[in-house]
């Protein structure tokens, strides 16, 4: 099983802009590529493979207008255009929604490290037309590494690898866990306990408490310096929009941490079988009044993290059927209560039962997997 190593990266000033030439030529390649595809479709032309695109990128770099490429490593022109053409290929087949051009303001500052290239020392890694950058934590030695990417997350450069890792033998219990996930709390297990929404804390809402007032002050600081039609970035806009921007990586972490700690703590409860909802988040995320309740969730996040770990513990993973109604049945009696309205937190049934209807949906779940393995 291949699972990812992140590691933190030290580099000096002048290595740290030469990592930003690299991620800002693959932003560049992939938008190029893209664009070259998306015309291509629109001329009635077929999908342009990236081999293809590559020969044409290596055209265009003998050209001066595009001398400038040479500057940066050309594995990393190459990965962009293939991730592009990846992209538009899983459009086609439904996979997704037509993939989006990389926004220099929105996008994560991300690009590939060919894995020949990469060289990894005691305390220190090399990066091709980089150099030797110290991490602040030893990858491990002499591994077979696949995928290496080198990202900034606002404040700092990591590097991340996959590593081919022995998944462990676990002596499971033969308990099947239902797992009902929303918005009230993150996850209400069958066995009774509930994990809690991290955005409902303290300390999350000072922090956006926060955010709120910094954005608003920024706000105002750019209508009060507009010139004609264009706004003019101050001083004080500059380290304003740092402060904001290193407010949504804290943001981001305490959310990525709790969903790692939640399913981490499932997991370790060594079911053999652990069923969940396949919850339609693009849907969910129609609703105006939950959209961004439910983003904050990070319920697609919760999904993946679960399923890895569950392969890494030999843990069977079930999706119940989208339109089994996990919280309309009775668990005791097996009714189905078709009015129940998503107001009613308490669940009432004919046969005398009342329960918490998260807890009543995750019962029901954890019955569903039993049929199943009937």
């Amino acid at each position: 099983m291949i699972l990812a190593k992140k590691v933190r990266l030290r580099p000096t000033p002048e290595q740290e802009q030469q990592l930003w030439r690299s991620v800002g030529t693959a932003r560049w390649a992939y938008n190029w590529a893209l664009n070259r595809q998306k015309e291509n479709y629109e001329n009635g032309g077929t999908f342009i493979s990236h081999e293809d695109l590559r020969k044409e990128l290596t055209i265009l770099k003998q050209t001066e207008e595009y001398a400038w490429l040479f500057g940066v490593s050309n594995n990393v022109t190459k990965q962009a255009i293939k991730d592009a053409c990846e992209a538009f290929k899983r459009f086609f087949k439904k996979q997704v929604k037509f993939p989006r051009f990389k926004s220099r303001k929105k996008s994560k500052p991300a690009c590939y490290n060919d894995t020949e290239k990469l060289k990894v020392k005691d305390g220190i890694v090399r990066i091709e037309k980089v150099g030797w950058i110290q991490t602040a934590e030893p990858l491990p030695m002499n591994e077979k590494y696949t995928n290496p990417r080198i990202s900034f997350d606002g404040k700092y450069w990591y590097l991340s690898v996959g590593i081919e890792q022995d998944i462990p033998t676990v002596e499971r219990t033969d308990v099947t866990l239902g797992i009902d996930i929303g918005i009230k709390d993150l996850a209400v297990r069958s066995d009774g306990i509930k994990h809690k929404n991290i955005n409902k804390t303290k300390a999350v809402r000072k922090t956006k408490k926060r955010l709120r007032r910094l954005q608003r002050s920024v706000s105002r600081q750019y209508e009060m310096n507009k010139e004609g039609s264009r706004f003019a970035k101050t001083s004080n806009i500059i380290k304003q929009e740092k402060q904001i921007r290193l407010l949504h990586r804290k943001l981001a972490n305490i959310r990525n941490n709790h969903v790692h700690q939640v399913t981490t703590s499932i997991v370790k409860t060594k079911p053999s079988r652990i069923v969940i909802e396949d919850l339609n988040v693009s849907g969910m995320m129609k609703n105006k009044h939950l959209s961004k309740a439910i983003s904050e969730q990070k319920l697609h996040d919760f999904k993946i993290k679960l399923s890895y770990k569950c392969e890494k513990y030999g843990i069977e993973l079930v999706e119940a059927d989208r339109w089994y109604p996990s919280s309309k049945i009775c668990s005791k009696c097996g009714t189905i209560k078709n009015d129940l309205k998503l107001s009613e937190r308490m669940y009432s049934c004919s046969c005398g039962l009342q329960i918490d209807r998260d807890l009543n949906a995750s019962i029901n779940l954890a019955n569903y997997g039993l049929q199943l393995a009937i």
